[in-house]
This record gives C-alpha cells, structure tokens and sequence, in this order.
C-alpha cells in the first residue's frame, strides 16, 4: 500500500484543483450566476431550485457557490471567502449543515423520509440548511411522492437544489414547485481559454491548436475537457502540440479530413481507400474517423446553408473558405444524402466485428453520390415531357431521348423491357448503371416482373435483402399487388407487414408506376413430395376448398381448369414459354390487408 508522500496519493485531478469557487469563475453560465447572485443581494432566495444541463457545465459547482455565498459570515454582495471555516467545509463536502445526496445511490422512499425527518432539526452552525441532490432524476415516483409536501413547505432556513440532466424525467409536481435554470454547454473558445489558463498555472506550454482540438472533443463540457487535459499532461512532455492531441485521441488532423472529403467529393474512390489506408496505418483509430467524418459533413451544411455563424465541430473556423469551395461542387442534398450514409454506418458498426470494411463500403456510396439522379426529378421530368430524364456520359452528352410508353398487349412487354435494359448499354454508360434513370413502369399486367426488380433497386441495403425473398408479385384487381414470399422467408414477410415498411413500399409503387396501391404480403405454400404409387392408388381427389396452409384456392378444380383457358391467361403462357402449375385467386381478400 502506497504511503500519503508518494505522489500518486496527493495529486488530485485538474477538475476538482481548478473548480470555480465564484459566481464569477463559472464559465459560460453568466445567465445563472447572475440570477442567483442578485436574489443573494436582495434577500429573494427561493426554498427551492432546479439546476438542469448537460454533464459537466457547472451544476453542482454552481450549488456549492450558493451555499457558500448564503452561509459565508464574511460574503460580499454575494461573493464567498472561500477563506473560512464553512467556505473550507462546503468546499471539501463535509459541511453538516449543507448536506449532498447522490439522488443515483439514494432513490428509494425510505431515504426520503430519512430526508424528511431530519430536514427539521435546524442548522448547527449555518444560517440556511441546503440540501443539494445530484442526479434528482434517479428518484423513484414513490420518493417524489414523499418529497412533494416538505418541498412545498419546508421549515424556515432550508433551501433544496436538485441538479439533473434530464428535467423531462423528473415529475411535473416537483418541477412546478421549483425555480428552474438550465445551463447551456460551454463554447470551445471559453473552454480553450480556460484550459489555457490550467497549463499556465501547471507549468506547460500548450499550442493554441492542441487547446482547440481538446476544446472541441469535449462537446461543451468543461469537466470532460478537463479530464482529458488532465490525461493530455500525463502523456506530453512540457510542451505538448497538436500532433500529440492527435496520437492520444487516435484522430486525424484538419488537413487529413480536409484532404479526404475532397477525395470523396470528387468522385475518386482508389484515391479515398488509399487515404484510409495510410490513416489506419498511421495510428488513426477508425470509429474516431467515422465519427470525425460525420461532424466534418455537418460542418459542410452548415457552410451550404449559409450559416456563418454558427459554430464548426470539426474544423476550426479558418477552414469555412475550403468547406464553402467543397459545398458548391457537392450541394446541400448531396451533403444531405452523405450525412444520411454516415449516419447509418455509424448504427451499422455495432454489428460487425470487423469495422474497416463497412466504413470503406460508406465512402465508396458517398464518392457515388455525384452520379445518381433524384427519383422525384426524373418522376417529374416523365410526368411533363414524357421523355427520360436527360442524364449525361462520360463526354457531357445527353443521352437521346426515349418516347413516352404507349398503350400495348401483353406480349411488347418484354421487347419494351430489352430496349430499357440496352438502354444503359450506350457509349459512356458501359458498367456504370447508377447513371440510368429507373424508369416508370406501367400497372397492368406483363410489367410485374420489371416492378419488382425496381422495388429492390430502389430500397436499402435492410429491405432489399428482405424484398429479395420474394418469390410473385401479382396485380390483383384495381390498384392492388400482392407480394409472395417463399416459405422460408416467412421474417421477412414478417419484417415487411409493419407499417413503416408498407408505407414506404406503397410510397416506391407510387413514384414508380404513378398508381397507389393497396399492398397484400402473403407466404408460399410448402410443396409436397410426390405420393408414391401406393399412396396414389389409395389417395382421393381433395374436395375444392382453400388451402389450410397458406389461404389460397386449391389447383385441382374443375373451376381452376376453366381459368386455365382463359384467353389471357393461354396469352401469357404462350409469350413467356410457360406451363400453368398452380391457379390462385388472388381477388379474394387476405387478412393482411391493410
């Protein structure tokens, strides 16, 4: 066991050594300071307050002010000692007359009433008696409950701060018997001359760069800048630079992400690979870059918005003249789109254990991004002109355009569907079908193979893999498909029945065919092995009725062979080469419809 000479037990972390003793040395909560200051001076103290905002911005230091300023016998104007006795005892936590409660460690009722009967013996050496709970959201409903009557009127000289930061857990009884101040996260550039100050004060030179970069890391939280300062310290030697915040955080620098958006915004997918490469290589740690990329990309809308004023994340602000040259060769929705991708990766990473790969697939989209054309712009260039969308090659030359589809039988289906498939077969557009409009297909029969190949290219990775279980899809009376699963792809019919699927399903056959449609999803039924011939010998012909497995019309009935001749249906059996296996009725309702 270590004895209290070494250093390891004297040396107490930066953010308990350089905590605000003042109203005035609380950074970036002058609103509060200044409130709590002016009820001191003009003897307008409530019993009771509410101190919320996000970890690290003050909160408790801010409850302890005000004990010390209330209770402090040389105070002025509201300003403590910080000299005597009760300053010295508020200060180290171990005043008994200004009690903290871990409301996280203390929730239940029978702490409350303890509170409750104690809250009644008067101070010993104080001239109000405070209790200040942390984390007063932990409390439990019942202990709320036996709170609200003390809350509401307690003895002379008490006073209760309760500090949280989550006010929307905490009950409306309480919250209204309270005076709430909510405290807002802290500007880098406040944090930065703050942690400025801390390295002066230890000994340090620091660059002004590597001040930013922690400032910036700790999202508007002073204790979390703190203690990474704290580590930062420990790691460098007495000057510390940027490089070194970089290697301790596992981050890249500006001119690399800089370097990397510009890759990825041009298009030049070897070039944006290679750059992770040599970032993996180089200590960059890859949730940190993803992380980095997703916050240079909200930079960049902000930049493509037009708001100069609000505060970058991951750059600093001499980098807004490159992020408005890289805004204008992207645009806001292609920014859009990439932050979306991001997004979703960042979700994705939790899956996989190897995470290089979907962090690569995730650029490689975004360098695609430049190519793709809006749906809704090609939908509404159709619905106008009824010609494609024109969309340029590889030399800057709009493809010729494509007569709008006429009113045909069944069998120029699939004349119509080569032509569309040769389409992206034009010079310029050789392997590179991202740069082919989808095209709008009509809702009539002939066309249902081509609707559900569209519906696949055009959903996420997630539905895609599920819609790919699908094994029909048949126009089923006016403006209603339905959706055939194989049998065992019964989760992900299961996956596409909640609504937000269907929704959106419904809202792809809408931009595809111009048509809304009712959406039907049903299982395939299992085949049967053939009988063997004793079985056959001994099997008798079923009695018409539906299937009890799947709730489709039985195949062996003599009004099934009727359909069988009907002249559509003889009509597309001819066209495709076909032989008739199963009729179904697919009129009759399902008890999925929505």
């Amino acid at each position: 066991m270590e004895s209290e000479s070494t250093p390891f037990a004297a040396y107490t972390a930066l953010a308990r050594r350089f905590r605000p003793q003042t109203f005035a040395e609380v950074v970036g909560q002058q609103h509060v300071a200044q409130s709590l200051n002016n009820a001191i001076r003009t003897a307008r103290v409530a019993h009771a307050y509410l101190f919320t905002g996000a970890r690290g911005v003050g909160k408790t230091s801010m409850a302890r002010i005000l004990a010390k300023s209330l209770n402090c016998e040389h105070a002025q104007d509201g300003t403590p000692c910080n000299a005597c006795e009760i300053c010295d005892g508020i200060n180290a936590g171990s005043d008994v007359d200004v009690l903290e409660i871990d409301g996280a460690s203390n929730n239940g009722v029978d702490d409350i009433r303890l509170l409750r009967a104690n809250v009644n013996v008067r101070s010993m050496r104080t001239r109000y008696k405070m209790y200040i709970i942390d984390e007063v959201h932990m409390l439990t409903k019942a202990a709320f409950n036996a709170l609200l009557k003390t809350l509401e009127e307690p003895p002379p000289k008490v006073i209760f701060v309760f500090c949280t930061t989550e006010p929307n857990k905490v009950l409306d009884t309480i919250l209204s018997r309270c005076q709430r101040f909510d405290f807002a996260s802290i500007q880098t550039a406040n944090i930065a001359l703050r942690l400025g100050q801390i390295a002066e004060a230890e000994g340090f030179e620091v660059e002004p760069q590597a001040l930013e970069l922690v400032a910036r890391r700790a999202a508007g939280s002073m204790r979390d800048s703190q203690s990474l300062f704290d580590q930062l310290l420990a790691f460098g030697e007495l000057r510390i630079t940027a490089d070194e915040v970089h290697r301790l955080l596992g981050t890249a620098n500006d001119e690399r992400l800089l370097e990397l958006l510009d890759r990825v915004i041009t298009g030049r997918a070897d070039a944006v690979l290679q750059a992770v490469d040599q970032a993996l290589a180089d200590g960059v740690r890859m949730e940190e870059l993803l992380d980095q990329l997703i916050a240079c990309l909200r930079d960049l809308m902000v930049v493509c918005s037009g708001a100069g004023e609000v505060e970058l994340l991951a750059l600093p602000d001499s980098a807004r003249s490159r992020l408005r040259e890289l805004s204008q060769a992207w645009g806001l929705r292609t920014v859009l789109a990439g932050l979306d991708i991001l997004a979703e990766t960042k979700a994705r990473f939790r899956q996989f254990r190897s995470i290089r790969p979907v962090l690569e697939l995730a650029l490689v989209r975004l360098c695609q991004l430049r190519d793709l054309e809006p749906i809704a712009r090609v939908i509404q260039s159709l619905q106008a002109t009824g010609e494609a969308a024109p969309t340029a090659d590889s030399g800057g030359h709009p493809p010729p355009p494509v007569p709008a589809p006429d009113p045909r039988s069944a069998a120029d289906a699939p004349a119509e569907q080569k032509k569309q498939q040769n389409r992206g077969k034009m010079p310029g557009h050789e392997g590179n079908a991202a740069d082919v409009a989808p095209p709008v297909v009509p809702l009539r029969a002939g066309s249902e193979q081509q609707i559900l190949s569209q519906l696949v290219d055009m959903n996420s990775d997630m539905l895609r893999q599920h819609l790919e279980g699908v094994c029909q899809l048949a126009i089923s009376g006016p403006n209603c498909l339905v959706l055939v699963f194989s049998s065992d792809y019964t989760f992900s019919k299961q996956y596409c029945e909640r609504p937000d699927v269907l929704n959106r399903l419904r809202q792809n056959v809408l931009e595809l065919t111009g048509a809304e449609v009712r959406i039907e999803l049903r299982l395939q039924a299992a085949v049967a092995p053939d009988p063997g011939p004793a079985d056959a010998a001994q099997s008798e012909p079923s009695p018409a009725g539906p299937n009890q497995a799947d709730g489709l019309p039985s195949t062996a009935t003599a009004q099934d062979a009727e359909q069988e001749h009907d002249p559509f249906v003889q009509q597309a059996a001819d066209l495709f080469g076909a032989k008739i296996a199963k009729v179904e009725d697919l009129s009759q309702p399902s008890r999925f419809e929505e």
